[in-house]
């Protein structure tokens, strides 16, 4: 059960926060009032998922790389844990097997004209595509007016990409554009876990991780609950400078593009017959009109020369 080194800690701290979130009532085990700890005891994982207490306390302590597949299924049962957090511990595992240990920076993958065609076709639904690291690697117009103090942050790249978590945990204009800014603060910080677990190698992810530690204290915080996202999807109320209160409806479909690389298109979209549907649509005129704006002129005669 051998693993690097550098993974431990994520399987130490995972498995013993999701350890202290079970009480033994929840797990079917009998209580007693002498108890000191409120979540289960190493040994009654280990009685649970039906390995040694020793064993189990190995598994713990990070050495997680040899493990099978059964018994990390045992574990997650024992856990409790849900979907998103059992691929998470698979994730981890497959991780940690023997590889490169060296971390790499991974070329960004390309998005395909024709991607690019389909968002711009969804002319009254806000779409995006983002990657793992919530890098927005292509949008439509609708979309950056509708996140136009995203796109207009400080936190955007050199090339002019907006980055989710760095504008919500960095700019401190997100709070008054996301009126519930804690459960996107929250999802976003989970959503990261989950791609670390994934890519634990990938450079730019750690940095992002690592700036996101250093500069936000909210972040530090949800980051050390080691909670995980992987699908997103629900109901968003945003402030928006220009048009007011919007209350949307988001869905995050999985876009494959390139090998294990995780992109979704996220959209945005109101219900109908609502004062946000009417919003969104104004939103949605001034975006076109401000695109065919910086359109080239198509077929214009040539001047002639003088």
């Amino acid at each position: 059960m051998e693993q690097q080194p550098g993974n431990r800690g994520e399987v130490r701290h995972f498995l013993a926060s999701r350890r202290a979130k079970i009480t033994p009532a929840q797990a079917g085990l009998p209580t007693n009032a002498r108890r000191r700890v409120a979540g289960l005891r190493r040994e009654e994982v280990a009685v649970l998922a039906g390995v040694s207490t020793e064993w189990y306390t190995r598994l713990e302590k990070g050495h997680i790389g040899g493990v099978s597949e059964d018994v990390l299924a045992a574990v997650a049962r024992a856990l409790q844990l849900d979907d998103d957090e059992r691929t998470y511990l698979f994730d981890l595992a497959r991780s940690s097997r023997p590889a490169s240990r060296a971390l790499s920076r991974r070329r960004d993958v390309e998005v395909p004209p024709q991607v690019q065609w389909l968002l711009d076709a969804m002319t009254m639904s806000s779409a995006f595509v983002r990657n793992g690291r919530t890098d927005v690697v292509a949008s439509n117009p609708l979309a950056r007016a509708l996140h136009a103090p995203m796109f207009d942050s400080a936190t955007i790249d050199r090339r002019g990409r907006p980055n989710i978590a760095r504008y919500v945990f960095l700019d401190p204009g997100a709070h008054d554009f996301f009126v519930d800014w804690d459960a996107a603060g929250n999802a976003t910080a989970a959503m990261l876990r989950a791609e670390a677990g994934r890519e634990p190698r990938d450079r730019a992810l750690r940095e992002l991780i690592g700036e996101l530690c250093t500069l936000s204290p909210e972040f530090r915080g949800l980051w050390a609950a080691h909670d995980v996202l992987i699908r997103h999807d629900g109901s968003k109320r945003l402030q928006h400078p220009d048009v007011g209160h919007l209350e949307l409806t988001f869905q995050s479909l999985d876009l494959p593009l390139s090998g294990r690389a995780v992109h979704n298109l996220v959209t945005y979209t109101a219900e109908p017959g609502t004062p946000s549907e009417d919003r969104l649509k104004l939103l949605a005129s001034w975006a076109a009109t401000q695109s065919r704006a910086a359109e080239p002129t198509r077929n214009s005669p040539t001047p002639e020369p003088l």
